[in-house]
């Protein structure tokens, strides 16, 4: 193959690998700023608990007394972290008392129930952190190279292959872990609002706003996990096109 075509080709490439991941990205940025900008308005909207309290309250109805509720820095840092067993709220979300702060923290909570009952999802998606840490970061570098090398003739095929089939494999994780998260958190948001109503802590409206955060939430999950689908799908059509 002529190396000016494959450096030119390469360059085309990564041209429409920066476009997809622009377009990604812009997506994400306006699901992230719909979900702070409902969280903002919803804010304004009195409940009688505060976050800590939703949090403690749900935990004791549901009978786990193992978990910690602890305030964090940040915004929009709320998660639950099975490790330790605590459910981590952000200084907004446990000190005040409003729709938002009381839907996050009953979410988060869900997270919780869902490790005390062994929720098979919540089981799965954790069994795939340690790869997610391990390949995430590195896996486009690997495809690329490998992409490089099958094109160039720098080495054997034979090589080249299996580096970026690695590499895919690597990525694959990554998006097996978001479509595996989203019915992990919208699980976790169905526990809440089925509490949040059973419980008596808000009134319908409020329920209501509640409701419209979490979905909003919701949005940036489904957003992550198709962005990672067309990502994968975007390197493996480029491997299929180099063996060609």
């Amino acid at each position: 193959m002529n190396p000016i075509f494959e450096i030119t080709g390469m360059m085309y490439f990564d041209m429409k690998y920066m476009i997809l991941i622009g377009v990604c990205t812009g997506i994400s940025f306006i699901a992230s700023n719909v979900l702070k900008s409902r969280f903002k308005k919803y804010s304004q909207i009195p409940v009688a608990l505060s976050g800590a309290e939703i949090a403690k309250k749900m935990l004791d109805d549901n009978g786990i007394s193992d978990v910690q509720i602890i305030s964090t820095r940040g915004q929009l840092t709320d998660h639950y972290n099975p490790a330790n067993k605590t459910v981590n709220l952000s200084e907004v979300v446990y000190n005040e008392r409003n729709a938002a702060a009381a839907a996050v923290a009953a979410h988060e909570v869900g997270h919780a129930i869902q490790h005390a009952t062994a929720y098979s999802m919540l089981k799965m998606r954790s069994s795939l952190v340690p790869l997610l840490k391990f390949g995430s970061g590195m896996a486009p570098y690997i495809i690329m190279l490998g992409l490089f090398l099958m094109g160039s003739q720098v080495v054997a095929p034979s090589l080249a292959q299996p580096i970026t089939m690695i590499g895919i494999g690597l990525f694959s994780v990554t998006t097996i872990f978001a479509f595996v998260t989203l019915p992990v958190e919208f699980d976790a948001s169905a526990r809440a609002l089925r509490w949040i109503q059973t419980a008596g802590v808000m009134g319908t409206m409020e329920r209501s706003k509640a409701k419209s955060a979490l979905n909003a939430a919701a949005s940036t999950y489904v957003v992550g996990a198709l962005t990672s689908l067309a990502q994968l799908v975007y390197f493996i059509s480029l491997f299929m096109g180099r063996r060609d």
